[in-house]
């Protein structure tokens, strides 16, 4: 209980303070006009009251993901604690920040236009594919998820309760909520369940606080307590908790709330707040988890193979983070705790996916210069989308979720990179973005390396080229920025 604590209070410290140093690297400015005013366009560039945009931002990044997340990261042992915390703060909170500022400098630009304007044609190329791949694969798997899990809950009603019936209505509502103006659906309803999803860690934090029963601490932080898995923490864990530490996915949905802000000084609020929420949310959900498995009557001689058993799904024998929820929601929080299930589960992933789809019709509007002010316009672009994840759903989900996964953290490296290089061009500290940078750089090269999806290498090889991969990566940037310094015309000045 004292890990648990002492890392909650780090989390709120970390936005009190780490926080305002981000803000002021970065020099928000209160009286420079912002993209929703200079391009209002009655649909995407649209001024929404903070706490609305702020609500928004959350649910974007949020979802199931720092609860899913969370839940599988836990198996690692304390040592997710630590990912959280430090992952959030120094790496998460600065990405989601810096990628929503920078849009909002560039008039609310969307992810692969900053890459490319800071690495260059061939990286701008890259984070279009990238970024577009990404977006329909979040539709895809947040269509699939929730509708398996509406089934199993409606399965007697025949045809109207079957998976079919619901990924239909599902795609259904993707397609309003991508081509309507974005207060006219999103700006009502994200809100409500964004604080649903904000009411439902608050009920489980009561419950690891007033709840018998133990938890593992710090000391218990640098073993692999994992049942099953033969990736080692490192780098397994960076990877299994992305929402909630760091999330490439972010940054395609920061520029959305970067239309809509009415002033640069809401930044630190809006991008880094919501982003150590999330943290919260997750420390909220890891704990609870395994506090939860030691408490149940299952197999185990541990709490990691009791949680991995208490999640295992009866038919098809995978773990589902789901059934975890679901459990620890009505055991703990009674009635009100299955309705907050429902929305967790259910209604969460429904509200990532629809924004996934609304930011990939944004990218692909963005690099073919094509203007959104018109319903068919917006249909041309989302139409195709929509086909290509519907032919994703015959894919086998845990496929999907392994390369969504890998191409979400390899999608924050890029990004980092792209802030670092942002900030050297007009002489801020760009360390604060580098340190984050060569460390997603390693995570993922070495996870490409090692992992079953991969090219699975031995661990001493594998880290080795991750290795050498981030120190080619650090060395083009030391040369990079010895060029710079040589041509003094090279550097920004706003």
């Amino acid at each position: 209980m004292t890990t648990f604590l002492v890392s909650f209070a780090l989390l709120v410290l970390g936005c009190l303070v780490y926080g305002v140093i981000v803000d002021r690297i970065f020099g928000s400015d209160a009286a420079r006009k912002t993209p929703c005013y200079r391009c209002q366009d009655g649909v995407d560039f649209i001024p929404l009251a903070t706490w609305k945009v702020f609500l928004i931002q959350f649910l974007n990044i949020a979802g199931t993901g720092p609860i899913f997340g969370a839940i599988l990261g836990i198996l690692y042992g304390p040592a997710a604690y630590f990912w959280i915390i430090l992952g959030c703060i120094f790496g998460g909170a600065v990405h989601d920040y810096f990628s929503g500022m920078i849009s909002m400098r560039k008039n609310g630009a969307s992810l692969p236009e900053i890459v490319g304007d800071e690495l260059g044609r061939g990286s701008r190329l890259a984070m279009r594919v990238f970024s577009l791949v990404l977006m329909v694969l979040v539709g895809t798997v947040f269509v699939t998820s929730p509708a398996g899990l509406l089934a199993s809950m409606t399965g007697t009603w025949g045809f109207w309760g079957g998976g079919l019936f619901w990924t239909i209505v599902i795609f259904i509502y993707y397609i309003f909520a991508t081509l309507l103006p974005i207060d006219k659906l999103i700006g009502r309803i994200y809100p409500v369940f964004g604080l649903a999803l904000l009411v439902m860690a608050v009920g489980v934090m009561y419950g690891i606080l007033c709840k018998d029963g133990a938890m593992p601490e710090i000391t218990e932080a640098f073993t692999n307590h994992h049942p099953t898995s033969n990736i080692p923490i490192f780098p397994g864990l960076c990877i299994t908790i992305a929402c909630g530490a760091v999330s490439g996915f972010h940054a395609t949905q920061s520029p959305m709330m970067a239309r809509c802000m009415k002033s640069e000084k809401l930044g630190r609020r809006v991008f880094y707040g919501a982003m150590i929420t999330e943290g919260l949310v997750a420390l909220i959900w890891a704990a609870a988890a395994i506090k939860f498995a030691g408490m149940v009557q299952v197999e185990g001689d541990t709490p990691y193979e009791k949680l991995l058993n208490v999640m295992r799904d009866p038919e098809t024998g995978m773990a589902n983070p789901a059934i975890v929820v679901n459990r620890i929601c009505n055991g703990w929080l009674g009635r009100t705790g299955a309705i907050l299930a429902i929305l967790g589960v259910v209604a969460a992933p429904i509200t990532t996916g629809d924004t996934a789809f609304r930011s990939a019709r944004l990218i692909a509007a963005d690099f073919m210069h094509y203007k959104q002010n018109k319903v068919y316009k917006r249909m041309i672009l989302s139409l195709p989308l929509f086909g290509i994840s519907a032919w994703l759903m015959f894919v086998d989900f845990q496929v999907l979720w392994r390369y969504f996964a890998w191409v979400n953290q390899s999608l924050s490296v890029l990004t980092l990179w792209a802030i670092t290089v942002w900030l050297a061009k007009r002489r801020k500290f760009f360390y604060v973005s580098l340190i984050p940078a060569l460390w997603m750089t390693l995570v993922c090269t070495t996870y490409i390396f090692i992992a079953p999806e991969g090219f699975q290498l031995g661990h001493t090889l594998s880290y080795t080229l991750g290795g050498l991969a981030t120190v080619v990566a650090l060395s083009l940037f030391v040369y990079w920025r010895l060029g710079l310094e040589k041509k003094d015309n090279g550097f920004v000045h706003e």
